[in-house]
């Protein structure tokens, strides 16, 4: 890598979730919708698309508004949302981005001619007869469309599917024309929801929402958000239009089900729901998933982890890091911002959905200031997790900290292990100040736990190495 990348990959104050990544030629391309910070609902923007070299992981560029709100012919009053897209390319070469609205069951299209360029409205998804995908008397509702093209057929799929709700079946794929608009084959359901997932090996990780697709060798591997929301699944087929075959959950953006460095049902990062695809970039495969952050729903932002695709086909759920895309731990050298914190927790009163009273991701101002993520309600034994830093003879590590308390940052390595290192009595203060705790820490690969005790609720601004 040219430059360290971490999550967040994007800037601390960029909210794109639903990420769906993709190389074109020699970038790394990301899709995804809109959240603002501080934003009353989801997916409240325009859709803007970053890339990134694919040698070059942490250097992600800004490629401006591809498409906006109001340029859907049903949303001229500019009072609905642009959900979760995805994009493909179509066999003229041209890019075809799909979208579903935030109160229609329809699924609209747009092109362009460039993988970040301005799309412009291209048409609905219908059947011969002009009857757009999801008006059809029996059709179940479209939501979050992902999209597959091979040859000159593109597969479509959609769905959501909530608990309790038997009006909904599962995830759907629909087969299009060469035109991109024009249904072939009628949808068929390819993974079960919530209510139908008895007897199906889908148990307890049935389909909710979130459908995306990708080929890997010879197999078409479908990526989903589980009923649990927070997780994000996958199902193993030799065809795209059926037979998919549970596997297991690739990233949880809570932790649950990891076991390598904590009990498996300990959750270490509030979550909320989920969604992202898996990218081959070089040789390597990656998971693109999102966080919450500000204590709600509606500001999430995206990470992404290196996967392991097995010999079997297999995926091992990874746990959440730091490094995300860096390719392996980052330098443990000089400052760092708080916000790449992958591990947001409290002793007690843990719970499985973001919340205000929380430790929790913030930053100053509006949305679009450019200014960093930073952490607050560091309350008594709350805990930020940093994963993982390559250490060579690091003497101390300085909190940078402010807020109304009194107490001390008590440095560890591992969940529940001896105290490495404490900082000097932290006091009240406005202003960022420095908080330095010499650490018995040896050479090697570490991850760093930062805990807050003591009264009142604590900011960190960033942590910083010391050797």
């Amino acid at each position: 890598m040219k430059k360290q990348a971490f999550n967040p990959y994007l800037p601390s104050w960029e909210y794109i979730p639903d990420g769906e990544p993709y190389v074109f030629g020699d970038r790394v391309y990301v899709y995804g919708s809109h959240d603002f910070y501080n934003g009353h609902a989801f997916c409240l923007g325009d859709y803007v698309c970053y890339s990134a070299p694919v040698d070059d992981l942490g250097n992600w560029r800004y490629e401006g508004v591809i498409y906006e709100r109001t340029a859907d012919p049903l949303n001229t009053r500019n009072n609905m949302c642009l959900y979760a897209p995805d994009v493909t390319v179509g066999p003229d070469g041209r890019y075809y981005l799909y979208y579903v609205l935030d109160r229609v069951s329809v699924v609209s299209v747009a092109v362009c001619d460039t993988p970040a360029g301005r799309y412009e409205f291209y048409g609905y998804v219908h059947y011969e007869d002009g009857t757009k995908l999801g008006d059809k008397e029996g059709d179940e509702p479209q939501f979050d469309p992902g999209v597959l093209t091979e040859g000159d057929v593109t597969y479509l799929y959609t769905g959501f599917c909530g608990r309790g709700d038997r009006s909904r079946h599962g995830a759907m794929c629909t087969v299009l024309d060469k035109d991109m608009l024009t249904i072939r084959k009628a949808p068929v359901f390819v993974a079960p929801g919530v209510e139908y997932a008895d007897g199906t090996g889908y148990e307890g990780h049935a389909f909710f929402e979130a459908p995306s697709i990708r080929k890997v060798g010879d197999k078409y591997y479908f990526i989903y958000s589980s009923t649990n929301m927070h997780e994000l699944c996958y199902a193993v087929s030799d065809r795209p239009d059926g037979g998919f075959v549970y596997g297991g959950c690739i990233v949880s953006n809570t932790d649950l089900g990891i076991d390598s460095y904590k009990p498996a049902d300990k959750i270490v990062a509030y979550g909320g729901n989920n969604h992202g695809s898996i990218v081959q970039i070089g040789d390597d495969w990656y998971i693109f998933y999102h966080r919450q952050t500000n204590g709600t729903w509606f500001s999430r932002q995206g990470c992404a982890e290196k996967i392991r695709i097995e010999s079997d086909g297999r995926i091992p759920q990874v746990k959440m890091s730091s490094c995300g895309l860096n390719g392996g731990p980052l330098k443990a050298e000089g400052e760092y911002p708080a916000y790449i914190a992958c591990n947001l927790f409290k002793d007690n009163d843990m719970e499985l959905i973001v919340g205000e009273n929380q430790p929790r991701i913030v930053q100053e101002g509006r949305d679009g200031d450019e200014n960093p993520g930073y952490i607050m309600n560091m309350c008594d034994g709350a805990t930020a997790g940093f994963k993982s830093f390559d250490c060579k003879g690091v003497k101390s590590i300085v909190i940078r900290a402010r807020g109304y308390v009194h107490g001390v940052f008590e440095i560890r390595d591992k969940i529940g292990a001896q105290v490495l290192g404490r900082t000097g009595r932290v006091e009240h203060s406005t202003v960022w100040e420095p908080y330095e705790a010499p650490v018995n820490l040896s050479d090697g690969v570490h991850d760093i736990y930062v805990t807050f005790v003591g009264e009142g609720n604590a900011m960190i601004g960033s942590i910083e190495f010391v050797c």
